[in-house]
């Protein structure tokens, strides 16, 4: 299949309106109507979960043997931890980011009786005042807090502002879509991610391509906590691939450009025969891609296995500067990993014994050994027997 083309100008308005909607992990109504909406415009029949993740199938020519692409609603974010005697709220992280990347921050506090403004400021934020103590503050949640832009002064002023222990706290994306290609913005983990899902699903739609098997287009809800993908796998799904951002940073083989493919993360190995066929996909389709592995990260894919789903996973990822962090991305890395995600689910399903939760020695894959099979693989001779 001659690899489709990519509605970028879609992609890109998909993550527009995806960081215009606060979503940390606990708080994520909004961004799930949201797409719920987007795939019933694009003719779909989504499924919600009793929290919110969202199941959308495109029919194929077999239910079984399924195939899976996923991404994560939620974001980072923190929560009240505490109101101070001064009217200034302690702050937890909601996922796992340095405080240092707070810092400064503009967030939107929510409360049940409505919404207010504030920015997370370290404890001595005043020059003028704590003088060089300014600099040489440590860097942690203990060292932060947040001031909400209301009239509040102490502890009364909170509770009577409707403001409580446990309520969210967003914090504003920032976004910046640069005539060059670049977009900055915090929450592009993993948004983008899900606006890659939502364009590679219109590209399919929009061509009417028929697809070998069902495959299930999944957004979670909970991925930054660790949940993720645990509760949204059903039994005929036989392989998954998660789309994420693959860190760029010193030591990494990750870049801004073409598609970045996980051979592993902290929770162990990818599939070796779907990474393969992901790897052979770009090939083919002449899509630009690096191989890379990750010391410290996780993504769906990790929490479906831990939660004893049997299914292959890989991860196919956008590179993405400073992840965590003031984080940055390119087009170019979005629409690649858009199109190696319309090459993978409209390819031949070449392991037939998938379709079959549990099945006999027969069929069951192979891997090489020694060189000489390994040169009869990679230049598709027969097997000699």
């Amino acid at each position: 299949m001659s690899r489709l083309k990519i509605d970028v100008s879609y992609l890109v308005d998909q993550l527009k309106a995806l960081l215009a909607i606060d979503s940390p992990t606990g708080y994520t109504d909004t961004i799930v109507r949201h797409v719920t909406t987007e795939l019933e415009r694009l003719g779909l029949e989504p499924e919600l979960t009793r929290r919110g993740a969202i199941r959308a199938v495109v029919r194929g020519g077999r239910r079984e043997g399924a195939r899976a692409i996923i991404t994560h609603l939620d974001t980072l974010g923190a929560q009240v931890k505490y109101i101070k005697d001064n009217g200034r709220f302690e702050l937890v992280p909601i996922g796992h980011w340095s405080a240092r990347f707070a810092e400064g921050a503009r967030a939107t506090l929510y409360t049940e009786k409505g919404a207010y403004r504030g920015t997370i400021l370290p404890l001595k934020a005043s020059g003028h005042t704590f003088n060089d103590d300014v600099d040489t503050m440590p860097v942690g949640w203990n060292f932060v807090e947040l001031r909400v832009d209301a009239m509040c002064w102490d502890r009364a002023d909170a509770h009577n502002l409707g403001i409580d222990v446990g309520d969210f706290v967003a914090v504003d994306p920032q976004p910046e879509f640069l005539e060059n290609g670049f977009i900055v913005s915090r929450h592009l983990d993993d948004k983008a991610g899900v606006a890659i899902a939502l364009a590679a699903l219109e590209s399919l739609l929009s061509n009417e391509v028929t697809l070998p098997v069902d495959t299930h287009w999944l957004f979670t809800i909970a991925e930054e906590v660790g949940v993720g993908a645990a509760s949204i796998v059903t039994p005929e799904i036989a392989s998954m691939v998660t789309i994420d951002n693959g860190t760029t940073a010193p030591g990494q083989n990750s870049t801004e450009f073409g598609v970045t493919i996980a051979m592993a993360d902290q929770a162990g190995p990818f599939d070796y025969h779907l990474t393969k066929k992901l790897v052979e996909l770009c090939r083919e389709e002449d899509i630009r891609y690096q191989k890379d592995v990750f010391r410290y990260y996780r993504s769906d894919s990790a929490s479906a296995i831990e939660a004893g789903h049997d299914v292959r996973t890989a991860l196919i990822a956008f590179g993405i500067d400073a992840s965590h962090g003031y984080e940055r991305i390119h087009v170019h890395a979005l629409r690649s990993v858009a199109e190696l995600a319309t090459a993978y689910v409209a390819s031949p399903m070449e392991i037939e014994r998938d379709v079959e939760e549990v099945s006999d020695i027969e069929g069951f894959t192979e891997q090489p050994t020694n060189e000489a099979e390994m040169a009869r693989r990679a230049n598709n001779l027969p097997k000699q027997e």
